[in-house]
């Protein structure tokens, strides 16, 4: 279990809430994220997953 952490460390780690990294999970949105039970092992190494409800500068114009 060294290789990973915690919804509650990746939602320190990320800065943003453990609901929100829960959902990413539910969704497959980080990779490498396994359920055991009731609970999320997400690899230490996993990237946080681009937010697609935000917009870039340049679709703006």
């Amino acid at each position: 279990m060294l290789d990973y952490i915690s919804v509650q460390q990746a939602a320190i780690k990320w800065r943003i809430s453990e609901r929100r990294i829960q959902k990413l999970c539910e969704e497959n949105r980080i990779v490498g994220a396994v359920r055991f039970g009731h609970a999320w092992a997400i690899p230490k190494d996993a990237e946080k997953p681009v937010d697609k409800r935000k917009r870039k500068m340049d679709d703006e114009k």
